[in-house]
């Protein structure tokens, strides 16, 4: 089902302390939280489908308030109401400051570093630097799913994968996520430890693992990708790339809450990279901000991916580190609540000061 009309928070800025409670109507003159967060919104962009075009136009919140939007399923009062609604708890972890997801990659064959820790201790111990880093979530992956990567066979990735999550699990209370596409390994992980789900193909790529991913309990994470890693740069088409990433998402958190997971375990991944040109990568980070329409916490990574090379004419993606930082200080800015990252040390470190910077506070750091 796709949508007629949207609205993306703007005039976005921290207000710790500052925003009233999201059910308080007599703030909305200097902001209403954005999320339930730490962050507050002043005013609303409007987007509404139009033959062959994108029709936009930016109201404050007052205006928007006097106006009768109506109340049916798709209307632009829901999706205000999605927008303030307090996010749940993630796993257990709250989501009231930028959380920080440290990838793992148990590949011989990841764009970035594939080979650096594709045995199960090299693994382990790289998962035990990043939380020690200040790592709130450990990301393990077994299958590459950069542009034009093959699939993994179940056994192999199993074979990478459970021995570190079974290690991690024995070492480190902090969350674990499998970075998977298959319903077995998503079981054989949540056995083994696994926290949080994450699919690459938002539980599209395997008929199973919509059940797998319900019976589990575990949160979900659910990512966009225009068609399979192989193939899906090739030669992405969109109407508008925003939108449909939005109409993608919506209709998986509808899958999955008619599946039987509730939406309280949902986080959203608009997927920078995944089947999108550079432009599109652009148009995603510049409006992120939208898609807290969908209700759930949304996580980006943009970490030290092909658009920063393409942008600043950096090859090496270990050399893109400046550049993962600043799309993670953007899209943190538009109040997005987990990033996921290679570089831990280094994005806290910016996440810290930038923290501090927008709150006027050093206290709030750290």
């Amino acid at each position: 089902m796709q949508r007629s009309i949207y609205i993306r928070p703007l005039g976005i800025y921290a207000a710790r302390g500052g925003a009233g409670p999201a059910g308080e109507l007599q703030e909305i003159w200097s902001g209403l939280p954005l999320a339930g967060g730490p962050l507050a919104f002043t005013a609303l962009e409007i987007m509404e489908r139009a033959p062959g075009r994108t029709l936009k136009r930016t109201i404050g919140l007052g205006d928007f308030m006097e106006r009768d939007w109506g109340r049916h399923t798709l209307s632009a009062a829901d999706l205000f109401e999605e927008i303030r609604a307090p996010r749940a708890r993630l796993a257990g972890l709250s989501l009231d400051r930028p959380r920080i997801m440290g990838i793992v990659n148990v590949t011989p064959d990841s764009f970035s570093d594939g080979g650096l820790h594709d045995r199960a201790e090299v693994a382990v111990a790289h998962g035990l630097k990043l939380a020690e880093e200040g790592a709130d979530i450990l990301d393990i992956g077994g299958e590459s799913t950069r542009p034009g990567s093959d699939t993994v066979a179940v056994e192999d990735e199993l074979r990478r994968v459970i021995p570190v999550i079974e290690g991690l699990r024995a070492k480190t209370d902090k969350l674990i996520s499998i970075d998977t596409r298959k319903s077995e390994v998503m079981r054989s992980a949540a056995q083994a430890g696994a926290d949080i789900l994450n699919d690459v193909s938002a539980l599209t790529h395997d008929p199973r693992s919509l059940e797998v991913a319900a019976e589990s309990g575990l949160p979900v994470i659910l990512m966009h990708a225009q068609g399979d890693p192989k193939t899906m740069n090739d030669n992405p088409q969109y109407s508008d790339v925003v939108l449909d990433v939005f109409d993608f998402l919506e209709s998986r958190i509808r899958a999955c809450v008619e599946a039987g997971i509730p939406k309280a375990r949902l986080v959203a991944d608009p997927g920078i990279g995944f089947g999108k040109h550079l432009h599109h990568n652009v148009a995603v980070l510049n409006a992120t901000s939208l898609y807290h329409g969908l209700g759930v916490p949304v996580l980006l990574g943009a970490s030290r991916k092909k658009l920063i090379g393409q942008l600043c004419n950096v090859e090496d993606p270990r050399a893109r580190v400046p550049g993962s930082i600043a799309a993670a200080l953007h899209s943190i800015a538009q109040g997005v609540q987990i990033v996921r990252v290679h570089d831990v040390a280094e994005t806290r470190q910016a996440i810290a000061v930038w923290e501090a910077a927008a709150a006027g506070s050093e206290a709030v750091a750290g």
